[in-house]
């Protein structure tokens, strides 16, 4: 098996310890808006959509942008500053409202660096590595977020007070900013137009995509119907949080479980991606997307801690079949000259949905009940997989890798 170019290797360091500093913060953050601050379930879903969908714009205007420049590796430091410097401001918020604008700030940081880092990793690699180069991206992005929780809970164990814990997250954003800055090189290609062309094309052109590059994404067409889908389907984390706590769950185990997620997506996601370059992009992310619609139904029909805990564990190997395979799926879909703009939409399918989705998981637990609102996830989910099936059957060699 040949060895990953440095470029992988660097930007999963750079995941890593974006998720340790991101990490700290999230296992707590839906216990301290609704116990804390007083927000009610909708308010959680409002704010974590909202900061989704921010970044969900950005993302496809940098992987445009990315692929008319020469260099991607400006934006990628860019956002992971911009996010490392905002996130630990929600030590000294006060209100929702706040914290509403942290998250959003954060993830204007996250929406310049994901669509150019994830086309710098496939600029990187052959086509028979992409889901190996993926799935190693993955596991360091979730190794991180094992990490971070763990993190917490032993300062919290200590006696660091909660907001403490909270500034502490800009300890390892920095070290991630360094190693972006420092560690990332750029990827020899073609560029999609001449560099002098892009400030005009910026203002001339309102559109997203324009008639001549409508052609080269039109592959894409009907898997990002599926995972839009998907995506209203599959809401904010924060939710399942919320759930374990609501199965009896003590809040200071919260960090503790949370790991046990992230263990899990970290340990299957380099197998889950190197599988797909064996047996095909669309069988992989069907079983993750049939394994979730499964999973939702547990959670809502779950009633014990330990049902939150065999939850969560095998939650994590939704993420290690379908997460680095569907990163990969798009890059075999793109040409070398769209990857920026490819991955820009893939990220905008995802997240301009999650603010409907959180929103409609957040209404449809408190005016109805938490099991409610995981069934009509589960049901989103199973469409979205007939969906995706439907173009692997149109187009079997395309999908396939």
């Amino acid at each position: 098996m040949a060895r990953l170019p440095r470029n992988v290797w660097a930007l999963a360091a750079v995941s890593f310890w974006t998720d340790v500093s991101s990490e700290l913060i999230a296992p707590l953050l839906p216990t301290i808006l609704t116990v804390g601050l007083a927000a009610t379930p909708a308010m959680l879903g409002l704010i974590e959509g909202a900061a989704e969908s921010t970044a969900a714009l950005l993302k496809l205007w940098s992987g445009r942008w990315s692929d008319r420049v020469v260099r991607r590796k400006p934006l990628v430091v860019a956002g992971y500053t911009i996010a490392s410097i905002v996130r630990p401001l929600v030590a000294v918020a006060t209100s929702a409202t706040q914290v509403l604008a942290i998250r959003m700030a954060d993830r204007v940081g996250k929406g310049l660096r994901s669509a150019p880092r994830d086309a710098l990793i496939a600029d990187a690699v052959s086509p028979t590595e992409r889901g190996r180069a993926f799935g190693v991206h993955r596991a360091a992005d979730h190794a991180g977020a094992v990490v971070g929780p763990l993190v917490a809970w032993a300062l919290l164990a200590r006696g660091v007070g909660v907001r403490d814990v909270f500034l502490a997250a800009a300890v390892p954003g920095a070290i991630a900013v360094l190693i972006a800055w420092f560690a990332v090189r750029e990827v020899p290609r073609a560029v999609s137009a001449p560099a002098a062309a892009v400030a005009h094309d910026a203002v001339t052109s309102s559109s997203p995509t324009r008639a001549h590059d409508a052609p080269s994404l039109r592959a894409l067409r009907t898997p990002l119907v599926a995972i839009t889908l998907f995506a209203l389907g599959n809401s904010t984390d924060a939710f399942l949080l919320l759930r374990a706590g609501q199965l009896g769950v003590p809040v200071a185990q919260l960090p503790l479980l949370w790991a046990l997620l992230h263990v899990v997506k970290s340990a299957s996601s380099a197998p889950g991606g190197a599988l797909s370059d064996r047996v095909g992009r669309v069988p992989l992310v069907v079983a993750g997307w049939l394994l979730y619609v499964v999973l939702y139904l547990g959670f809502a029909v779950a009633h014990a801690p330990w049902h939150a805990w065999a939850l969560f564990a095998a939650y994590g190997v939704v993420f290690g079949l379908s997460e680095g395979t569907e990163k990969a799926m798009i890059a075999d879909l793109a040409p070398a000259t769209a990857r920026g703009r490819a991955f820009g939409w893939y990220h905008l399918a995802i997240g301009i949905a999650a603010l409907p989705a959180s929103v409609l998981f957040g209404v449809v637990w408190t005016h109805w009940s938490a099991g409610a609102a995981f069934a009509i996830g589960s049901v989103l989910a199973f469409v979205a997989a007939l969906v995706l099936l439907s173009a692997s059957g149109a187009r079997p060699t395309t999908m396939r890798r």
